[in-house]
């Protein structure tokens, strides 16, 4: 059976450490505990790690840090590929420019070809109008569908 591919975007290294919201934060624990069962192939991008590199927190940044080595997620490299999508992004509307780095984010698991961005972003990434809008211009520029969910959405799922 194929093990699906997922890019974790930058709440999802936030929130395992979030005290303040115990749901999300055991919905990203069991997360990334199926990620060390093999249930996931995980992915995360230079953008990410350009976020999470200004967490004030030393003590947090180098949890959210070791996730990615504990969990050998693959990091992917910026691209021009990835910027000329991500600008389709915020022309189209989809994205504020402002937020651009989000834009970024569907962009590189787009371009990847993976199947799911896994976030916690519910003002840009996880909402309907950027699910459907996106599915269009990806559809329209030649690439697959990306699924976009919360960790909720796919744990505990065979």
């Amino acid at each position: 059976m194929r093990v699906p591919t997922i890019y974790l975007e930058t709440t999802i290294f936030n929130f395992p450490f979030a005290e303040d919201s115990p749901h999300f934060q055991a919905e990203t624990r069991q997360l990334f505990a199926e990620i060390k069962e093999g249930k996931f192939r995980p992915f995360t991008s230079e953008y990410v790690i350009q976020e999470i590199e200004v967490t004030k927190n030393t003590e947090k940044l180098k949890k959210m840090k070791s996730l990615i080595l504990d969990h050998n997620v693959t990091v992917l490299q910026a691209s021009e590929e990835t910027k000329r999508l991500s600008d389709v992004y915020i022309t189209a509307g989809i994205i504020p420019e402002k937020f651009s780095t989000d834009a970024l984010h569907i962009a590189a698991t787009t371009i990847a070809g993976l199947d799911y961005i896994i976030s916690l972003n519910f003002k840009h990434i996880v909402k309907h109008k950027t699910i459907i809008e996106t599915e269009i211009v990806n559809a329209r520029e030649g690439y697959k569908r990306v699924f976009i969910h919360t960790p909720a959405e796919v744990i505990n799922h065979d």
